[in-house]
């Protein structure tokens, strides 16, 4: 699809809004770094070898960024914003690693997946590391309230990437089943990275709120513009290969919305290559024309931009500032992504 003038000039004005957010969580952002490295240490050499192979690979950090301007809306930050801002980047890569075994990813940000050098064990062992980093790093604040809300985001993580691999090549799967999958496998710790954020902050519970509910709508925008990205983006910028949500049997909407409508013949098509391995190019390409035909990846970007107004209307309570501007920004440009 062209890309409109309006919606290439949305994608430049939103672009800005990234930087902004780091350069405003900078010097938070910098202690929470160095905590990265320091917890990432080991007497076993292969654990911290493993994690700052990931760790270092350039993710861009967003959902402890996230952590740190939140904490920084209410201004009473106490330092706590710090341990919680680094145990989320851990949670964050934890799942990766374990992503990585379950989905047999080759790639990931752009080179090769941990397992494809440590195996799998190593990848799963060290994902489990890093939880337990996680929890260190939560329990040294002694804030009770906010453990509780990275546990339970840890459980309902987890029951997320089950529920993800018993949809995998479901047929019959809806747009509410992957509406339960993204919630909880994504949005998730989103929410959860705002809300302990506004928590280190010193927010009462209408900013908790808020926050919480900025978070999980800017999670569901982010997964559903990546669901969009894996066929319409390019495989240098993904960091994995175009089309390997296809390959890995992922009932993602664009493959939902596509297989309600399709003819006998169409459906046939995206069947023969759901959850294979080997689907190459071309095939990838027969099932981007079909979705084309449907529109189902417009269709896609509309539902994250809905997400999006709504995690900008969550901001709406608290007073005006420079960081909740940057906050809604962030979501915009969340969505511009997929342009």
């Amino acid at each position: 699809m062209a890309l409109s003038a309006a919606a290439a000039n949305e994608a430049i004005s939103t672009a800005g809004a990234l930087d902004r957010l780091v350069e405003a969580t900078r010097p938070g952002m910098d202690l929470v770094n160095a905590m990265i490295l320091a917890k990432a240490d080991s007497h076993v050499e292969l654990v911290p070898e493993v994690a700052r192979y990931l760790i270092d690979s350039g993710g861009k950090r967003l959902r402890p960024m996230l952590t740190i301007a939140a904490s920084r809306l209410f201004g009473r930050a106490n330092g706590s914003e710090v341990n919680f801002a680094a145990a989320v980047e851990f949670m964050h890569n934890a799942t990766l690693l374990h992503d990585d075994v379950v989905d047999e990813s080759n790639m990931r940000r752009g080179r090769a997946a941990a397992r494809m050098k440590w195996g799998n064990q190593a990848s799963v062992l060290v994902g489990d590391f890093l939880l337990g980093q996680a929890f260190m790093m939560m329990v040294d604040t002694g804030n009770i309230d906010a453990l509780k809300v990275i546990s339970k985001a840890a459980t309902i993580i987890a029951e997320g990437e089950v529920l993800q691999l018993a949809k995998a090549r479901d047929l019959s799967a809806t747009a509410n089943d992957y509406d339960e999958v993204i919630g909880a496998k994504t949005a998730t710790l989103f929410e959860a990275a705002t809300e302990v954020g506004a928590m280190a902050g010193g927010a009462n519970e209408a900013g908790r709120r808020a926050l919480r509910d900025y978070g999980r709508e800017l999670g569901f925008a982010f997964q559903l513009v990546d669901d969009v990205l894996d066929y319409r983006g390019e495989t240098g910028t993904l960091g994995k290969n175009t089309g390997d949500d296809l390959r890995e049997g992922k009932m993602t909407l664009p493959v939902i919305l596509a297989l309600k409508q399709a003819t006998a013949a169409e459906r046939e098509i995206i069947v023969s290559v759901l959850g294979k391995a080997d689907t190459g190019a071309e095939q990838v390409r027969q099932v981007r024309t079909i979705f084309d035909r449907y529109d189902t990846l417009n269709r896609t970007i509309a539902r994250a931009d809905a997400h999006v107004g709504r995690a900008i209307d969550a901001l709406k309570p608290l007073p005006a500032s420079e960081m909740k501007t940057i906050l809604a920004g962030v979501a915009e440009f969340t969505a511009s992504r997929a342009y």
